[in-house]
């Protein structure tokens, strides 16, 4: 498959571009249930699309879901309840440990004792952030099992013609928007195994949410809370990448501290960076092509130099 992430479209739009650069012919799917209420809102994206898209409505067919599905929905409200507590418990934990790393992020980091400090420092990071993913994932694999979706007759249903429109496009579009909602939707209607012979283009959420981590980030945060936090397991269709729309406003990238610090809080992956006009193709799901600029463990926005 091919996956292309592209940059937020608000103010430099190229999807159309990069759309006829795929060279496909029919059908173009778009999801647009990031924006909710406003997903049938598309004729701007539509004409971008030459008139070719097919909306696949998935938030229109949640909500027929929970209306339907008085079962669903109640146990889809106690998996809310739970994943907010979750989160809550997260931050403040997190609240701690990145406090920690802020504190010997004012000394010397390259001194010996302070580098290896700040190391291990973000290694307690590192694990809160992976055993947060852990609980989340448990949280959902019950929910799952509880409620067997395959089984019930109004995500069957939908399920049945979200698949029957996909295997007429050639490609599909991923918009951005509110990534719970977007997450929420795509894994409702089984939509990842549906795309793994298709050329896929998304922005800003919809990036994010084709990684194997989604993580939400904001330095200049209205709350006052700066740092970034992983907030689920994304499709997992680009591998070892780390998405990050908008960061030049939302990131301190002119800091080296702060970009080191985030760059090895999430090593391995590559944290790329997709601001206004970026293209990052990926034609395999391992790999980022050259020129992909990433945050760096030394403090630098860079340039790949070779496929990674």
């Amino acid at each position: 498959m091919t996956v292309i992430l592209l940059g937020p479209q608000r103010f430099r739009p190229s999807v159309r571009n990069t759309v006829r650069s795929l060279e496909v012919d029919g059908p173009v799917a778009t999801v647009t249930a990031g924006w909710r209420e406003r997903e049938p809102d598309d004729a701007e994206l539509d004409e971008m699309l030459d008139g070719r898209s097919v909306n696949l409505r998935l938030y229109r067919r949640r909500q027929d879901v929970m209306q339907r599905d008085a079962e669903f929905a109640a146990a889809a409200r106690e998996r809310s309840d739970t994943l907010k507590e979750l989160h809550t418990v997260y931050v403040l934990r997190l609240d701690h440990a990145i406090a920690a790393v802020s504190e010997l992020v004012l000394r010397d980091i390259h001194a010996p004792v302070a580098a290896s400090a700040l190391d291990d420092a973000i290694d307690a990071v590192r694990t809160l952030d992976a055993r947060h993913l852990e609980l989340v994932g448990e949280v959902h694999a019950e929910f799952y099992d509880r409620t067997l979706p395959h089984e019930r007759d109004a995500i069957v249903e939908h399920r049945t013609a979200v698949a029957s429109a996909l295997q007429r496009c050639a490609a599909v579009t991923i918009a951005g928007g509110h990534i719970g909602a977007l997450l929420w939707c795509l894994n409702l209607f089984n939509v990842a195994p549906a795309l793994t012979d298709k050329a896929v283009v998304a922005w800003s959420a919809g990036a994010m949410v084709l990684c194997d981590r989604i993580v939400l980030f904001n330095d200049h945060a209205p709350d006052g809370r700066s740092y970034a936090e992983v907030y689920d397991s994304g499709l997992g269709l680009c591998h070892g990448i780390v998405a990050l729309p908008h960061a030049r406003r939302r990131l301190r990238l002119e800091d080296p501290v702060n970009v080191l610090v985030f760059a090895r809080r999430f090593t391995p992956a590559h944290c790329v960076v997709l601001d206004d006009g970026v293209r990052v193709d990926c034609p395999d799901r391992h790999c980022c092509a050259p020129g992909t600029r990433v945050l760096t463990r030394d403090g630098r926005v860079e340039e790949l130099e070779r496929v990674v």
